[in-house]
């Protein structure tokens, strides 16, 4: 089958011939029809992490080329011998971050967690830039039903992750305001899930003042433009004061410092995004005012279930996508490296 490899950090996918994927005897193959392009695959494609004072760490050049690409939405065209209740031709949304499935938080099905060596789709096994993928077990091939495959690939990373990051912040009081920072693709997706939750006073906050628009229409009711060297004085004016929770989906130096600045006492901040840079947390705040600074990295079986539901119930609000063909990937990519996306680019053959 044919599949864009990456074999170096930052050069051109090439398209090759690789070996067809196996179905083994609890899982499935799908044929790829969409799949997304996310911010993931480009840290990926870069090879590089910001880790602030700790340096800039460039990863090896990729030992096995790999396909990327885990925004998967396709149609069974193999099942292994142990498979039930699925057809062939079944349309499925496709969770990609696989665990060992053995250790503990596999097994309490907190695949995202687990320790071992990545197995995930577009990482540690070829990806949606391949014609078709395995996965190990029927479980991570959710129903697509009535959604659209370009709407729909996009939540197996954005849906999931921004569902995973809000069950940090919850229980919340749906009139409270709650921040988000950045209006990029995940950005947009976490305001969506936030409004078919049932907030009503979610404020996005994004340095580009065109994209308004944009987080109005996915659920927003308050969009603040926040330029260069805008400081949390201002900020906190224009809010109205200190918030209990901010959900950063850029995670830089000046993001992540933003965040915690705005948090009134008992605050909590998530950080999603994978930027890069580092937060120095003045610790006599961090105590005194009993925050809480937390991470979060993609999500769960569970989590991608639970935004597939809003979505046929027909609460989430669509973000901006673009569907081009799986053979402009590289122009994707650029688009995507220089901040020219307008929500999601999903890619089709």
């Amino acid at each position: 089958m044919k599949a864009w490899l990456n074999r170096d950090h930052g050069a051109a996918l090439e398209c090759e011939e690789i070996a067809e994927p196996d179905a083994g005897a609890e899982g499935l193959v799908i044929e790829v029809s969409h799949c997304g392009l996310c911010h993931s695959d480009l840290h990926k494609w870069q090879g590089i992490s910001n880790l602030g004072s700790r340096g800039i760490v460039r990863r090896p050049k990729p030992a096995t080329p790999i396909a990327m690409g885990h925004e998967i939405v396709g149609r069974i065209v193999e099942m292994g011998p142990a498979v039930g209740g699925r057809r062939l031709g079944e349309q499925v949304i496709v969770y990609p971050w696989f665990g060992c499935g053995v250790c503990k938080r596999c097994k309490a099905g907190q695949d995202n967690m687990c320790r071992e060596p990545t197995r995930s789709l577009g990482f540690g096994n070829h990806g949606g830039f391949a014609q078709r993928v395995a996965v190990p077990h029927e479980r991570y091939a959710i129903p697509l039903g009535k959604l659209s495959p370009e709407q729909a690939a996009p939540l197996a990373c954005a849906g999931l992750t921004v569902r995973c990051a809000i069950r940090k912040i919850e229980p919340f009081d749906p009139s409270e305001p709650v921040v988000t920072i950045g209006t990029g693709g995940v950005g947009l997706t976490a305001i969506s899930v936030l409004h078919a939750l049932g907030h009503r006073s979610i404020i996005a906050l994004e340095r580009d003042p065109a994209r308004e628009a944009d987080a109005l229409a996915a659920g927003a009711k308050r969009f603040i433009a926040t330029p260069e060297g805008m400081g949390p004085a201002s900020l906190i004016e224009a809010i109205g004061g200190k918030v209990d929770n901010v959900l950063d989906f850029v995670n830089s130096s000046e993001t992540a410092l933003l965040a915690f600045d705005l948090l009134g006492k008992g605050g909590r901040m998530v950080q999603v995004g994978l930027y890069g840079g580092e937060l120095p947390v003045p610790l006599p705040l961090l105590t005194g005012a009993s925050l809480t600074v937390q991470g979060s990295i993609t999500g769960t079986v569970e989590d991608l279930r639970d935004v597939v539901r809003l979505a046929e119930a027909g609460k989430l609000m669509p973000i901006p996508v673009s569907v081009l063909a799986m053979d402009t990937v590289n122009e994707a990519i650029r688009q995507l490296d220089a901040g020219k996306v307008r929500g999601r680019l999903v890619l089709a053959p």
